[in-house]
């Protein structure tokens, strides 16, 4: 079973990154508008010099200069700077994950089983998205994004103004009523409260009540009297932050999306497995939201029961183990609250209607919310946007799409003639690969990532395809036979080091070919945080665990240069000619 994707690439995926590098890098020239220097062309973060336990704060290097990637075979022409016209410019944030931190239905107790404190310590590679030390702060780190791309405004090379973001999914973590509509009312630049249960106190896995305190999880406000300093703090040089989840649960007004002058930016957003299914892999049944939405939270595995029996539980049980270890510090109890409760997929649609942003519905349809689907196009600039639903509502957290998608998207592609078509889903299409049909569930055969990828391929106004859902940043060269082809552009997360999203430009060079310009962009909080009583503190700090996650430390999901701040050239198709 896969359990997360943060285990895809911290082998095999992120080598062959590299290797899909192709033909490589030619220079690209230096950007014109001052706000550029804002970005990641001016400077970039880095994890700094280790300190006790392997402790890093943030740093900054130099800045990254696009370069000029040619892997498709369409040459970087000299003198396309001076000639170049602005068509397009957007901001794509991915995998922002915003979390309810104390609900019932976390799985943090899985966690552990990715920790590598002792040398015997099994590699299982599966659990390690079940819980992280920063997760009490995605809503700030969020509020931090929407502030940053606000300030910037427009395309670092082009002066476009942005005309719209997008939310390549996960844009929750549980698919929970709650966590929607606190991004939904985050973007819209709503009063935000990431609270829930009790609103007078924290009631999770981090407090540092006595009796089910467990040393496999941060705890900010320090040990309790008689227990053992826990393993973050102990081993590998976390901080103490007395007050914090206080802090972290307090209302704040959000900025929400807007451009220069106030006027509101739009955004669209796609569907990822953690909005579609519990922790992004389960089937929602209704034992799983009564847990949800119940009083009992469970705290740490059970002595003597096995990795397949908790997972056994969880698919099947999960209340029922709750209430047998109800005397058990196990487990704990909670406030109950049904502002908890799972959404399916046509009410995570509908939620997106209630809203004071734009559009109305954030590029759900009227079908969409009669037929509880989740995929539809929109047009802007001369560009159409076909936004895919990846998530294999049977199950585990990779994806694929059903035949009637596929069949709308083959339509979609053939009654597009006259624009040029970017392809947005949460899934790449090297995680395309869960064809998983089941009983009970969706039957039909499902349609996996090469067979997309020959499509897209099939049709020369196609340039880019945009992503997320791997929590690195990547760009793959997809050729076409006889020569050109398109770009995926594979964005990292808001949760997970380095905390990114990223401005896409589109170009015409006006020498038969475009370019695509992609420039990373880090969130509004400064290096170091000096206080936790505002949103930006607060995402400050969750920047510098994210670096710190014992469990990513030895890893980079700023990936490789030439998949961030990047110039893509690709053949303009017929109808430009």
């Amino acid at each position: 079973m896969k359990f997360t994707r943060r285990d895809l690439f911290r082998t095999g995926a992120a080598v062959g990154g590299v290797t899909a590098f192709g033909s490589m890098i030619a220079g690209a020239a230096a950007p014109a508008f001052a706000w550029a220097q804002q970005t990641t062309l001016g400077s970039v973060l880095l994890r700094g010099p280790a300190g006790p336990g392997g402790y890093r704060k943030v740093i900054t290097g130099n800045g990254e200069p696009h370069l000029a990637r040619v892997d498709l075979g369409v040459p970087a022409q000299a003198g396309r700077e001076a000639r170049r016209q602005a068509v397009l410019a957007f901001a794509q944030m991915s995998d922002v994950h915003i979390v309810d931190a104390q609900s019932p239905l976390r799985l943090e107790f899985l966690d552990r089983y990715d920790d590598r404190d002792a040398s015997g310590d099994p590699i299982i590679g599966l659990f390690a998205s079940s819980h992280r030390p920063q997760e009490i702060m995605s809503a700030h780190v969020a509020e931090s994004m929407v502030r940053e791309i606000n300030a910037i405004g427009a395309g670092p090379v082009t002066g476009a103004p942005l005309a719209f973001a997008i939310q390549t999914g996960d844009n929750s973590d549980n698919s929970q009523q709650n966590e929607i509509r606190w991004n939904i009312d985050l973007l819209d630049g709503k009063v935000v409260r990431p609270d829930s249960g009790d609103l007078t106190k924290y009631e999770g896995v981090a407090d540092d009540d006595g009796l089910y305190y467990d040393t496999h999880y941060w705890h900010p406000h320090g040990t309790p009297f008689l227990r053992q300093t826990d393993i973050p703090r102990g081993r590998y040089g976390f901080p103490t932050v007395p007050g914090l989840l206080n802090a972290v649960r307090q209302p704040f007004q959000a900025e929400g999306l807007k451009r220069a002058g106030g006027a509101r930016m739009p955004w669209y957003s796609a569907f990822g497995n953690h909005d579609g299914l519990a922790q992004g892999n389960f089937p929602q049944t209704l034992q799983l939201n009564a847990v949800a939405v119940g009083g009992l939270k469970l705290v740490s595995p059970p002595p003597g029961i096995s990795v397949a029996d908790l997972l056994n539980f969880v698919r099947g049980n999960l209340a029922g183990l709750l209430q047998a270890l109800t005397l058990t510090p196990a487990v704990r109890p909670v406030t109950a609250d049904p502002s908890r409760r799972l959404l399916t997929r046509k009410q995570i649609v509908e939620e997106h209607f209630n809203t004071t942003g734009l559009p109305v519905g954030h590029g759900f349809t009227p079908e969409n919310r009669t037929k509880g689907t989740a995929y539809y196009s929109f047009d802007q600039d001369g560009v159409r946007f076909i936004v895919l639903d990846t998530v294999n509502p049977n199950g585990y957290s990779d994806g694929s799409i059903d035949p009637g998608q596929f069949t709308w998207l083959k339509l979609t592609l053939a009654a597009t003639t006259d624009k040029l078509v970017v392809v947005c889903s949460h899934h790449t299409s090297g995680t395309m690969t869960n064809g998983l049909i089941a009983a009970g569930g969706e039957l039909e055969v499902r349609v996996l990532g090469p067979e997309v990828v020959t499509e897209l391929l099939a049709h020369d106004n196609v340039i880019a395809w945009v992503n997320g859902h791997t929590h690195v940043n990547q760009v793959f060269a997809h050729t076409r036979p006889g020569g050109g082809g398109f770009w995926e552009i594979n964005t990292a997360s808001h949760i997970d080091w380095p905390q990114q999203s990223r401005l896409i430009e589109v170009v015409d060079n006006q020498d038969g070919t475009l370019s695509i310009f992609t420039t990373m962009l880090d969130h509004a909080a400064p290096l170091q945080n000096t206080g936790i009583g505002d949103v930006i503190q607060l995402a400050a700090l969750s920047r510098e665990l994210s670096a710190n996650d014992w469990q990513e430390r030895d890893g980079d999901r700023r990936g490789v240069r030439e998949a961030r701040n990047v110039e893509l050239l690709v053949q303009a198709p017929a109808y430009l000619a």
